[in-house]
């Protein structure tokens, strides 16, 4: 038996031009976020316009002027903005989850009529944009008196939320094995026993990924939330950050340390679930 040495020079220069190409696509993708940065880091509206990404003086003067931002009455209006955002986030991820979680499971594993039809019916609902849902929703919550409430927003936001969870689960429980549930049924497991018991704790890495996209788009949306919401203490973060952007002038500064502030608790759970998130999107993918 023989065993072949790698010489980690031969293998460095076979491969330095792959380096030199990632390094370059990442430059090239980090490059706008850096500039991000460096508005948000340049004190005032007024900074520099060369090429260079990194801030020529560093102040934190946009932060404290977002986080300290008052109405007329004088309440720190961005607390309320991060109360809302979290709210209507989480709400809608646990509704999301929790009534997507049963939907599937019975898509994936019973036989009934209309079971293809409500599939079908499922995936259309996800070809629509949000902006073309805004007028019927608006009508449905001034009819229910849920304009300018959370709970209309979480309503609202469940609607497309409940679909893709329904889609990302059934293609995970799809790949479980039924062999384990036939095992169980011959245990004297309920079916409720099972569900909950066998098949939940197995597709952890799913609902994790599944939960992470539901409240990244209710996070991250505008669209509805500045269409259904009118006073300022009921804003969410994205429509907050419209006051910066004037039909005359921009306050670029605070404009930047807003979409910093709005990014970093997604790229948190991103960094916290990154493996979840990859064994649930591939497993997930295996079966439709």
């Amino acid at each position: 038996m023989t065993v072949k040495h790698v010489d980690r020079r031969t293998t460095w220069a076979g491969q330095w031009w792959r380096h030199a190409i990632l390094i370059l696509v990442t430059c090239a993708a980090l490059y706008p976020v850096l500039w991000v940065v460096k508005m948000a880091l340049t004190p005032g509206d007024s900074f520099d316009l060369s090429a260079n990404p990194l801030p020529s003086q560093v102040s934190f003067e946009n932060f404290t002027d977002l986080v300290g931002s008052t109405d007329m009455q004088g309440r720190k209006l961005f607390w309320y903005w991060v109360r809302n955002s979290v709210i209507v986030s989480l709400a809608t991820t646990v509704v999301g989850i929790v009534l997507s979680c049963s939907a599937a499971y019975a898509f994936s594993r019973f036989t009934f009529p209309g079971k293809k039809a409500g599939m079908g019916a499922l995936l259309v609902t996800q070809m629509f944009p949000g902006v073309v849902m805004a007028i019927p929703l608006y009508i449905l919550m001034d009819a229910a008196g849920l304009l300018n409430s959370l709970t209309g927003l979480t309503l609202c936001y469940a609607t497309t939320a409940i679909p893709f969870c329904v889609w990302m689960l059934k293609g995970y429980f799809d790949t479980i094995p039924k062999e384990l549930e036939e095992a169980a049924i011959m245990d004297g497991a309920s079916r409720w026993m099972i569900f909950t018991r066998i098949v939940l704790p197995l597709s952890r890495p799913a609902i994790a990924v599944t939960a992470l996209f539901s409240f990244m788009t209710a996070w991250n949306e505008f669209i509805l939330a500045a269409t259904f919401m009118a006073d300022e203490t009921s804003y969410t973060l994205p429509v907050a950050l419209q006051r910066y952007v004037g039909d005359y002038s921009t306050q670029w500064g605070a404009f930047a340390a807003g979409a910093i502030l709005v990014s970093v608790p997604v790229m948190a759970l991103f960094f916290a679930l990154q493996k979840n998130l990859v064994e649930g999107l591939t497993a997930g993918g295996v079966k439709g």
